[in-house]
């Protein structure tokens, strides 16, 4: 009973994705923590072409998680805010008897697929390679992320990192392009590669925020100076639910194991890998980085009652002949990693959980 209320107090103040713990202290009685799951996926529909299929409705979604079916607590598309599902109902049923044009047909019946949209609701950090490798098209890169900052005007917040052997905060997240564009600028080339090192504390920054967050990871070559194996970035990204993009080029190709593991971590987590071979082929995959963002689906859910402890598969499809032809692109799964509390950490605060 009392797990109930708690879950309810949680949902009628808000949502987050991520885990969360709260601390509730009674007078005269321990401290009680609730550690509360939500899992959230970003989905991205697409048809043959590899157009975005748009105006899809929850109820066009089933998720499983290791074959059990969830529930989906709040869903979103693209530059929408993401709502609970019981606004969704109140709101259709508002509507439910509006006239309307017949030519417009159902959105669920009748999904569209569209190109270009801005970003919205999403917060966005950025990680610019600027180690040893990054001295050839320094410039030409600098100016590929100023223009995808840009870009990202309708976005919440955006923030840009560079990571050579250490990782260097050029500008913390912040609404303020011009804050932003200035941490791009200050940034300079030199030094060994620590990717999975600086990508990894990345993570833990990008998971410390609440809604929609994605990382961009502009890198030029491998990683020669990280003590962390890139497998771990990966699991702690797909349980903060953060899709990982990474933009290379073709320098990154002759390691056959660095592109290899570009291709796994970026599918792992629901994002991107682009390898470019010119200045404008990086300029194109920011600004498809840009659309998949404006039109990603967000599905939220709190999982059923589910005795793994170990890595769990997340599946997402689509209900109804006429849109199982279409592709879907999301993370795989996940791994619940236990939250661990220091000794002397004050009552509410939340110490750090990191891959075992």
């Amino acid at each position: 009973m009392a797990k109930r209320y708690f879950l309810f107090l949680w949902f009628f103040l808000g949502f987050f994705s991520g885990p969360g713990t709260w601390t509730v202290a009674q007078e005269g009685k321990p401290n009680i923590r609730v550690v509360v799951d939500m899992v959230q996926l970003n989905v991205a529909v697409t048809d043959s072409k590899g157009n975005y299929v748009t105006g899809l409705r929850p109820q066009d979604f089933v998720v499983t998680e290791d074959g059990i079916k969830e529930k989906i607590a709040t869903f979103g598309e693209g530059n929408e805010p993401t709502r609970r599902l019981l606004d969704i109902a109140q709101a259709e049923a508002q509507t439910a008897n509006q006239p309307r044009d017949p030519a417009q047909g159902s959105a669920a019946q009748q999904p569209t697929a569209t190109f270009g949209s801005l970003v919205g609701g999403a917060n966005v950090f950025i990680l610019f390679d600027t180690s040893n490798y990054m001295y050839r098209g320094f410039v030409f890169a600098q100016d590929a992320i100023a223009d995808f900052v840009r870009s990202l005007e309708s976005a919440d917040n955006v923030a840009v990192y560079s990571y050579s052997r250490d990782l260097s905060r050029a500008a913390s997240l912040t609404s303020d392009r011009s804050q932003v564009l200035r941490g791009v600028r200050s940034t300079v080339a030199g030094d060994d590669a620590a990717l999975y090192n600086c990508l990894l504390l990345t993570v833990k920054d990008a998971a410390k925020y609440t809604g929609r967050k994605m990382i961009v990871v502009f890198s030029n070559g491998p990683d020669n100076a990280s003590m962390v194996p890139p497998e771990d970035v990966a699991e702690l990204a797909q349980y903060s639910g953060i899709p990982i993009y990474m933009i290379s080029t073709e320098q990154a190709k002759l390691e056959p194991v660095s592109t290899a593991v570009f291709e796994r971590m970026t599918a792992a987590t629901g994002g991107k890998a682009y390898f470019a071979k010119t200045w404008r082929d990086q300029k194109r995959a920011f600004a498809s980085i840009r659309d998949d963002l404006g039109h990603l689906y967000s599905l939220s859910y709190y999982p059923q009652a589910n005795p793994n402890r170990g890595w769990r598969s997340v599946t997402v499809k689509l209900v109804g002949e006429h849109l199982k032809k279409y592709h879907i692109r999301t993370r795989n799964g996940y791994r619940p990693q236990p939250i661990r509390f220091s000794a002397g950490s004050a009552p509410g605060s939340l110490a750090e959980s990191v891959p075992e």
